[in-house]
């Protein structure tokens, strides 16, 4: 009754039917509901800075508070590639992950609200939490782009910019509240919208596309759809050609400054003696930036390119390292507002980039494996800009660290730079080659 259609690259679309006979409402609910979900997930990773210096008062050492969010970031890194595999081959629903990912992050978050045990809230909020939200995030992201194929980059851009500045009331509620209350409140808030949303999640049929579009005249239209793969790579072709492993090391460097700058911003404040009020407005600035920056990264990645805008983000983070370097040095608060706006956008806008990047680079077929080994950076990224940090800022001092973490920020920038689209044979006029063997499927069809 529907078509099935293959464009020039090879591709194969499912054209129909219309999203009402699907779901009973618009496609524009699958991009809703996973943006509120992401906005509520976001409060465990960027409004836990806030919670540092009440959180110090138990007992424990600043290191040691930071070590639990190293530990959640590893955690909900290595939660999303399997998750992300396993959407992508229709081998778990989304309803039934959206509510175990509630349930998590309801008793992550009531751990590090409760439990004076230092071990009882590693594994409450670290390892239980951080998985929760691992889960959140894969199933958000893996949904708006199963429903908005034609446009995946924005709409993946939109739902992930929300994880950022979604959670500015909270962070900015932490500052003022005492973390018991503000975390059973919070808690109660996330497993009510993760939960509620997730239970209307439905995935349309594999490889869905929207009937009103033609598929084959958007795979060739360049105004409309990305760039593409010279044919379909495995992982492990894909880390042969070497741009996967770089890719993977630039997001490293990249996830460890941002992970840094949204985590020590509340203690940068307390020890510059700003006060709450300006702490409160530069953690909304910082957050609020990382998040709208990624959309607004990829629609100026759409006129640049992604490579040329990866580089441009990262060079405004480094920037934005220096003038921190500067603040913390001087006491300077112009200058410290000014930081976190440029280190905020260059902070989160590489994320959406590098996922579009993986994807025209690399292809479709195993998308959810190529970026995944990406994304994993974010876990080592943590570990370093979080938890080795933590050890760093005590004997180093602010202004040190944050100009060693500029010039990690302007590598990954030269380095972003060698990023080539793997494949490519430049002295041929086509320039999209379709693999005819990775483009075979079971009983021979393509």
């Amino acid at each position: 009754m529907y078509p099935s259609v293959r464009d020039c690259f090879g591709r194969t679309y499912q054209v129909g039917p219309e999203p009402q006979e699907l779901i009973g409402r618009p496609r524009t609910w699958m991009a809703w509901l996973p943006w509120a979900a992401m906005a509520a997930t976001g409060v465990m990773q960027y409004a836990f800075g806030s919670l540092v210096p009440h959180l110090a008062e138990r007992g424990w050492t600043i290191g040691g508070t930071l070590w639990l969010l190293a530990a959640w970031t590893v955690f909900q890194a290595i939660a999303g590639f399997p998750t992300a595999y396993l959407r992508e081959r229709g081998k778990l629903g989304p309803r039934a992950v959206m509510v175990l990912g509630a349930v998590l992050m309801l008793v992550g978050l009531v751990s590090l609200a409760h439990f004076d045990s230092y071990v009882a809230a590693l594994l409450g909020y670290s390892v239980l939490g951080g998985t929760g939200a691992g889960l959140v995030y894969a199933t958000c992201t893996s949904t708006v782009a199963k429903w908005h194929p034609e446009q995946m980059a924005s709409r993946v851009s939109f739902v992930t910019g929300a994880f950022a500045y979604g959670a500015v009331p909270f962070a900015v509620a932490f500052l003022f509240t005492p973390p018991a209350i503000a975390l059973d409140i919070t808690a109660v808030l996330v497993a009510l919208v993760v939960a509620g949303t997730g239970m209307f999640f439905r995935d349309p049929p594999a490889n869905w596309w929207p009937p009103q579009i033609d598929p084959q005249e958007w795979a060739v239209d360049r105004r409309r759809s990305p760039s593409r793969a010279v044919r379909q790579f495995s992982v492990r072709e894909a880390l042969r050609t070497g741009v996967l492993p770089l890719m993977y090391f630039v997001l490293l460097a990249a996830s460890a400054v941002s992970l840094f700058n949204v985590t020590f911003f509340a203690t940068l404040g307390a020890h510059m003696n700003v006060g709450l009020a300006v702490i409160a407005f530069g953690t909304a600035i910082l957050l609020g930036a990382n998040g709208a920056s990624r959309a607004l990264a990829i629609r100026v990645s759409e006129r640049l390119g992604r490579r040329r805008a990866i580089g441009v983000v990262l060079v405004a983070q480094a920037i934005g390292q220096i003038c921190l370097a500067g603040a913390a040095s001087s006491g300077s608060v112009f200058l410290l507002l000014l930081a976190v706006t440029l280190a905020g956008a260059g902070g989160g806008a590489f994320y959406p980039l590098f996922a579009s990047l993986a994807r025209e680079y690399f292809g479709d077929r195993d998308i959810a494996k190529t970026h995944g080994v990406v994304y994993s950076a974010k876990a080592f990224g943590g570990v370093i800009g979080v938890g080795l940090a933590a050890l760093a800022v005590p004997d180093w001092g602010f202004p040190a660290v944050f100009l060693l973490s500029g010039i990690a920020a302007l590598g990954s920038a030269i380095l972003s730079v060698r990023l080539r689209r793997p494949g490519h044979v430049s002295t041929l006029p086509i320039m999209y080659v379709v693999d005819t063997m990775s483009s075979v499927g079971p009983g021979g069809t393509r």
